[in-house]
C-alpha cells in the first residue's frame, strides 16, 4: 500500500483534472443560459469546488481550494478555453456531457482517496466520493434554476457509487494503485455513458394517484 506521501501527487493531479473538467461543464451550462463571463466563471467555480468543499468540511479539514490558488486559476483557464473555442464547441452538442462525466469520475476517485487518507472506513469513503463527484452538479443546477441531475431518471450518482465500489474491490485485492484508479475511472464513465446511450435508469417512484391509474 502506497504511503500518503506517495499518494499526494496523484491526488493533486486528479483534483486539477477534475477541476478543469467540471469547470468546463459548469461554464458550458452557463453559456447555454446566456450568462456573462463573470457569471460563467462563478458557475464554473461552484461546480469545480462545490462537492470537494462539502467533503472537506464533513471530514474536518481545510477545503482543498483554500490551500492554493491553482484551482481558481484552473477555472479561469477553463473559462478562457470556452470563450476562445466556443464556436468549435457548438458543433459538439455533447461536450458538456462528456466533461461532466469526466469530472464525476475524477472527483469520485479524489473523494475516496482523501477520505481513506483521513482514516475513514470505506463505506464513508464511497459516500464522500459520491458527494465530491455529484454535489457540484447539484449546486450548478440550483444556480441555473434547473432540476438537479441526480434527481432525474438518468443514472448519475449511482455511477459514482459503482465506481467507488470498484475502487474498494480492487483495493481489497491489493491491486496496484494505477490499476485501481484506472478501473474506477473507466467504470464510472462507462456506466454514465451507457446509461445515457441506452436510456437506462432506476425505477421511478409513483404517488398514490399514479398507482390508482
Amino acid at each position: 500500500m502506497e504511503s500518503d506521501i506517495a499518494l499526494a501527487p496523484l491526488i493533486r493531479i486528479i483534483e486539477l483534472l477534475g477541476t478543469f473538467a467540471f469547470a468546463i461543464s459548469g461554464i458550458r451550462h452557463a453559456a447555454a443560459k446566456h450568462f456573462d463571463w463573470f457569471g460563467g466563471y462563478v458557475c464554473g467555480v461552484a461546480v469545480a469546488i462545490g462537492g470537494g468543499t462539502i467533503r472537506d468540511v464533513m471530514l474536518g479539514v481545510t477545503p482543498f481550494w483554500m490551500t492554493a490558488p491553482v484551482y481558481l486559476i484552473c477555472t479561469a483557464v477553463a473559462l478562457g478555453v470556452v470563450i476562445l473555442f466556443a464556436k468549435y464547441m457548438e458543433f459538439l452538442s455533447n461536450t458538456w456531457f462528456v466533461f461532466d462525466t469526466l469530472g464525476l469520475a475524477l472527483f469520485t476517485i479524489v473523494g475516496i482517496q482523501k477520505s481513506i487518507a483521513c482514516g475513514q472506513p470505506f463505506w464513508v469513503a464511497i459516500i464522500m466520493g459520491c458527494i465530491t463527484g455529484a454535489a457540484g452538479g447539484v449546486i450548478r443546477d440550483v444556480l441555473l434554476n434547473n432540476e438537479p441531475v441526480i434527481f432525474r431518471k438518468e443514472i448519475y450518482a449511482m455511477a459514482s457509487v459503482l465506481g467507488g465500489l470498484t475502487y474498494w474491490a480492487l483495493l481489497e485485492l491489493d491491486m496496484p494503485l494505477v490499476v485501481i484508479v484506472t478501473a474506477s475511472f473507466l467504470v464510472t464513465c462507462a456506466i454514465r455513458f451507457l446509461a445515457v446511450r441506452y436510456h437506462l435508469s432506476l425505477p421511478v417512484l409513483k404517488d398514490d394517484d399514479e398507482r390508482r391509474d
